[in-house]
């Protein structure tokens, strides 16, 4: 399956990782958000996504707005199966949803519907749950609002923090969105 990895912080990594070990998925590009200036000196920092991105060899796509428009000449040019989409940080305008035969697919750290949008791994803890989930879903023009294709439970620990359900997550993440694009090629994931 040829795909493109779409996303920017570490919690995207596991899943960028996991998929470059793979075989039959060819990673075609990176598109990761632009470097920023960080800290006192505010010197350029790069994302953890184009770290390994850079280390793996790939090409790496950094426009200021998704919108921009060489986003969907890229996307035409390299014609992926498939575009991987975690914790990206921007909307997908529509008109680019449909260039990938299979669509994109994000990775949401919540058991979708619930806890759509920002901070989905902190607000279960907030609120007192002790399960949480991850979600594979189908980008639409919505905020988290397209069919979901998988879904896996996980407890939330007493005394778990954010930061540490989120390191679980993204690690769990990664087999999920294995399982969620094979299923898709073999017809086996049904979306809902």
């Amino acid at each position: 399956m040829r795909l493109i990895f779409c996303g920017t912080p570490q919690f995207a990594v596991p899943t960028l990782k996991h998929l470059l070990a793979k075989s039959d998925f060819e990673v075609l590009a990176v598109i990761t958000q632009p470097d920023r200036p960080r800290g006192r000196g505010q010197q350029l920092s790069v994302s953890p996504v184009k770290e390994v991105a850079l280390s793996a060899h790939l090409p790496v796509h950094q426009p200021e707005k998704i919108r921009a428009p060489e986003v969907p000449q890229l996307l035409e040019r390299l014609a992926p199966d498939v575009i991987v989409i975690i914790a990206y940080g921007q909307i997908i305008p529509a008109r680019l949803l449909s260039i990938p035969k299979h669509g994109w697919i994000n990775l949401h750290a919540s058991l979708l519907p619930k806890y759509r949008g920002a901070a989905p791994i902190n607000w279960p803890i907030v609120h007192g749950q002790t399960r949480t989930g991850l979600t594979t879903m189908r980008i639409d023009a919505g905020m988290d609002t397209g069919d979901i294709l998988l879904q896996r439970e996980m407890e939330i620990g007493p005394k778990e923090t954010a930061p540490e359900l989120g390191a679980r997550m993204s690690e769990a993440g990664a087999p999920l969105m294995e399982e969620t694009l094979r299923g898709l090629t073999a017809g086996t994931v049904v979306p809902r």
